[in-house]
């Protein structure tokens, strides 16, 4: 029995097509209502985003987001952040954060997954507001995703 190159050539394809595997992805959407300041995502020494949508192929790992008013350090020293992971392996999570050397400087910081865990979030309009992390023992301010590829929208005096 003869087998034509065509039909190898199309066998392959079908395997390779049927065994797709999807890869992981997050994006980070900024959304600044204040009227000033520049929407600032960072992670490990390197600024990721001064605005735009960030786009990470695979997990994000510790990043901070923040509202530089120019009184934000690189880290968001003396600005409230946004603290995030995002990684389908363990579960993705974020929090509001005002512990210090951060401090609550604008109208309000919020963020919320979309995608998966859609409505998932916080809000944080005062220095007092119970719904950020003021010391490392706040835990119950920390929302948590369990879904693969979330996304998450930070925004600035919503």
């Amino acid at each position: 029995m003869r087998v034509s190159g065509s039909f190898i050539v199309s066998v392959v394809v079908a395997v390779c097509v049927s065994t797709h595997v999807s890869a992981e992805g997050h994006l980070v959407r900024f959304l600044n209502r204040c009227g000033s300041g520049t929407p600032t995502l960072v992670q490990g020494g390197r600024t990721l985003s001064t605005g735009g949508d960030f786009v990470s192929n695979g997990p994000i790992n510790s990043a901070l987001a923040y509202l530089q008013t120019g009184q934000c350090g690189f880290n968001g020293e003396n600005c409230a952040t946004v603290e995030m992971t995002l990684t389908d392996s363990s579960g993705s999570f974020a929090d509001i954060s005002l512990i210090p050397p951060h401090a609550f400087n604008v109208g309000s910081v919020s963020f919320r997954f979309f995608g998966t865990c859609s409505g998932f979030g916080q809000t944080c309009a005062s220095a007092n507001c119970n719904t950020a992390m003021h010391s490392p023992d706040d835990t119950g301010a920390i929302v948590f995703c369990g879904q693969p590829d979330v996304n998450l929208l930070v925004e600035f005096c919503v």
